[in-house]
């Protein structure tokens, strides 16, 4: 670090993305990004943005966001307008609102200690405090475990990087029992079978449901998400966003998106092609041996009661499939596998199987 960095910022211990590594070709089943390409309308209207790109894109999404707010309005059975959802710089930039606006000394951040492993990196980066709340021994969120947990909670739904979802009668639970502050769930791998808390919008003020374009939508590398809630809590998440980049969503980021929602039967095959992909490679994991979390997300959380996680995931990389594998506390045993298209599962799988027999 150059000795003119803040002094806030020195112990600073940033999020570690997963790997983009350039040296060869990988079946790259790392990042839980979609192995489908957009909704061909994204790309058309993507493309005939770039010929604006010498313009300012509107900073209140005007068009994108009333299309969203009729979609979740449709698709959840409650009324929401555009002053019902905020558009952001994918999911992550409206989670550091969040933390933003409605953490400080006196409301901590609160969440498990096994998750998104950015939350933790946007409480020290604001200088916030933060309680983790272990899961159980099954890798699961109790709802009992937040009841009345005095701050501002931040829920993955399903969770990272469990895969393991909540019942929306599991997060009303934790929503009703903390009526004086903010439950935040973060819906990343919603669309793969779990159930979105956004109806939950019509009878609670206390709820922030965060989604992304980047992974059911297939949209990871344009950076798109939103976050849903009340019409003040949207206020109060804008004043952050107007005070650091009114100006957070390009052009063809805006227009991409209206795209996906224009062809949302796309959407809805790829993840039931992703979720039978799912099942297939679960069935021939657990033949193997792996023990699997109850995952509901595009990917896998798997471990081998008599491999080590870490030289299964350094032994797949020499092999040319990249995963990802993470070294805090009761995940170090886990290796966290994206799932793929079938040709890449059934690559994954044979040479999981080569591995396996190798290490055993």
């Amino acid at each position: 670090m150059s000795r003119f960095l803040s002094n806030r910022y020195k112990d600073l211990e940033p999020y570690v993305p997963g790997e983009q590594p350039q040296d060869q070709k990988y079946v790259k089943l790392n990042t839980n990004e979609s192995p489908f390409p957009p909704a061909p309308k994204a790309i058309a209207k993507a493309a005939e943005a770039a010929g604006r790109l010498q313009l300012y894109p509107d900073p209140d999404c005007r068009a994108f966001s009333e299309k969203l707010a009729e979609h979740l309005s449709q698709e959840s059975g409650i009324s929401l307008t555009r002053e019902n959802v905020i558009i952001t710089n994918g999911s992550d930039e409206v989670l550091n609102f969040a933390f933003m606006a409605f953490c400080s000394s006196e409301k901590p951040a609160i969440f498990p200690d096994i998750t998104y492993g950015f939350y933790p990196v946007f409480a020290d980066m604001n200088g916030l405090p933060y309680r983790e709340i272990p899961l159980d021994e099954e890798l699961r969120i109790d709802p009992a475990d937040y009841a009345g947990a005095g701050g501002t909670i931040f829920i993955a739904n399903p969770n990272a990087h469990t895969g393991i979802a909540l019942s929306r009668d599991q997060i009303e639970e934790i929503i009703r029992n903390n009526p004086d502050d903010l439950v935040v769930v973060d819906e990343a791998y919603v669309d793969f079978g779990a159930q979105s808390s956004i109806p939950l919008l019509q009878k609670y003020d206390n709820l922030l449901v965060i989604q992304t374009f980047s992974k059911s939508r297939s949209l990871a590398g344009a950076r798109l998400g939103f976050g849903a809630a009340s019409k003040e809590i949207i206020q109060d998440l804008n004043t952050i966003r107007n005070s650091t980049n009114p100006y957070n969503i390009n052009g063809m980021t805006m227009a991409a998106g209206l795209g996906v929602l224009e062809e949302e039967e796309y959407t809805r095959e790829n993840c039931q092609k992703i979720i039978a992909n799912r099942r297939y490679t679960e069935e021939r994991l657990s033949a193997m041996g792996f023990e699997l979390t109850d995952s509901v997300s595009n990917f896998i959380f798997m471990k081998h009661p008599e491999v080590d996680g870490g030289r299964i995931y350094e032994e797949m990389k020499r092999r040319g499939v990249l995963i990802r594998h993470f070294t805090k506390d009761r995940m170090a045993q886990y290796n966290r596998v994206t799932i793929g298209s079938r040709e890449q599962m059934d690559t994954f799988l044979q040479v999981l199987g080569e591995v396996i027999e190798e290490l055993k």
